[in-house]
């Protein structure tokens, strides 16, 4: 028997790390699979637009929603497999993303350290392809599940189906993550025996080399990337904010070159494909809005690639902003910035 309750009239605007303000004509939590499944076959919610909420830490609301959202609480976490190469763990898609993280160096399962204190939850993760130091979650991924909400039924999705890539996965690709067309319960991740530092990044190098840190451990590399990341960027339940807001751009080498030899302090990351990589953060500082305002929104004083809420932000300023932010980069570097959170609902 599921204990599914439905919520009407519901306020979003707790459920985004912005704190944009938002309502839902219909509000589930979703905490078990059972749960899902009622809620597929109870006729009263066929044919509703749906929506699946996680953290709302990649969320910008930009109005109300006449439809169902589907909170995904699904918790639990488990080593649930291994192989001569690598541990399994599963966790729930409800999970705390952190916690998980700090979950399996607690079990001595290392492999996850980099992308500690990345907000959201298990079940975003693979949707965004979330990354952070010089590592992905792609590059640890198992599988996952996910119910089909139009069929009712569950799906596994391996790396290859996933369709992974910089910040993407299918379930953008497809725009299934703005359908409501698949519930993400769980996912499984393969964390490496042989596992060894990821330390390139320079700030990662410097934190644990002023910690005296020599030969770091996955919970020495956890704790500087928490160092750096709290240091770095507001706690949203001071300041909300999404997190970075924009995607670093990925140009072709020859683009990169020219825009090194104007400016040398660019920083940029070779990719495997030949492409470079460049750091929005300091393409918007450069453009001249770090700690500058548009309204009651702007770009953060300690970071350039934050935007943060000011107070009584709305979604359509977090848009004039970015888009604005976007235009200047564009006209300066002749680079285009892509936002990394969700526009919802899209307009």
């Amino acid at each position: 028997m599921t204990t599914l309750r439905i919520e009407t009239d519901a306020d979003l605007g707790r459920r985004n790390t912005l704190a944009l303000p938002a309502r839902a004509a219909q509000l589930a939590t979703i905490r078990s699979l059972d749960e899902a499944r009622a809620l597929v076959a109870d006729p009263r919610r066929r044919g509703l637009p749906r929506f699946v909420l996680g953290g709302g830490s990649n969320l910008v609301l930009c109005g109300d929603f006449a439809g169902l959202v589907l909170q995904a609480a699904l918790s639990g976490r488990a080593r649930t497999g291994e192989d001569a190469e690598a541990f399994y763990v599963t966790a729930g898609a409800g999970e705390n993303w952190h916690d998980f993280v700090q979950w399996t160096l607690a079990a001595g399962h290392p492999g996850l350290e980099n992308l500690a204190l990345i907000p959201g939850t298990v079940g975003a993760a693979p949707i965004q392809n979330i990354g952070a130091y010089g590592l992905e979650v792609c590059e640890r991924f198992a599988h996952l599940d996910a119910l089909d909400l139009d069929a009712g039924e569950l799906r596994r999705f391996d790396a290859a189906a996933c369709r992974f890539g910089y910040r993407d996965s299918v379930f953008k690709q497809e725009g299934w993550h703005l359908s409501g067309r698949y519930l993400i319960v769980a996912v499984t991740f393969r964390l490496p025996k042989a596992w060894a530092p990821l330390t390139r990044y320079a700030d990662v190098a410097a934190e644990l080399d002023a910690a005296g840190v020599a030969r770091p451990t996955a919970v020495d590399i956890a704790a500087a990337v928490t160092a750096i990341r709290r240091r770095k960027l507001p706690d949203p339940a001071a300041i909300p904010n999404a997190g970075s807001f924009f995607q670093n751009p990925v140009v072709a080498a020859e683009q990169a070159a020219r825009l090194q030899a104007a400016y040398p302090a660019l920083p940029t990351y070779a990719q495997a494909d030949g492409r470079v990589k460049l750091a929005a953060g300091w393409l918007i500082e450069q453009a001249g809005w770090k700690g500058r305002n548009r309204g009651p929104v702007g770009m953060f004083e300690k970071q350039a690639l934050i935007l943060v809420n000011r107070g009584g932000a709305r979604g359509a300023d977090v848009r004039a902003l970015a888009d604005a932010v976007r235009a200047d980069v564009q006209a300066r570097f002749g680079v285009a910035l892509a936002p990394e959170p969700i526009y919802f609902p899209a307009t």
